[in-house]
């Protein structure tokens, strides 16, 4: 109705997409880079080592201390890591009501913003890495609260 060319406007933004793409691809692969490193070196088991004794202090499973930290990073190790714990604990434990309201409440902190920070070249993060982060805290804290307090 407005005379608008639909298809040019299509190949228009298109062509925007794969330009913008091109632009985040060096910080993806920097971020995929940077996850599997902490998980082949260790880093991910030693931290969990740490926290587990902490979790079974207040009474959770330890094995929701990966879930945690891998969250913020990797979506897809995340969706993995919930899934061997439902397979493993059952969906209705207390471990994968745990497993399941922290993975719906939280964000890849790190995709997140290395994907929009990335696509606008924004390099000044001095207050998003930590708010983002106490975020997801927040939602490991609530998540636990919740699945204690509405079982």
């Amino acid at each position: 109705m407005k005379g608008i060319e639909v298809f040019d406007t299509f190949l228009t933004g298109a062509r925007e997409g794969i330009e913008t793409s091109f632009h985040i691809l060096p910080t993806l692969i920097g971020l995929i880079l940077a996850v599997n490193m902490v998980r082949e070196s260790g880093l991910l088991d030693m931290l969990c080592s740490l926290v587990a004794p902490a979790a079974q202090m207040i009474g959770i499973s330890p094995e929701i201390a990966p879930l945690a930290l891998l969250r913020p990073v990797s979506g897809s190790g995340s969706s993995a890591y919930t899934l061997s714990l439902l397979k493993a604990f059952g969906p209705d434990s207390e471990t994968g009501k745990i497993a399941s309201v922290l993975s719906s409440s939280t964000e890849t902190t790190f995709y997140a913003v290395a994907v929009y920070f990335g696509a606008c070249h924004y390099k000044k993060l001095y207050y998003t890495i930590p708010a983002a982060l106490l975020g997801d805290v927040a939602a490991v804290v609530l998540s636990i609260l919740t699945v204690k307090w509405l079982g």
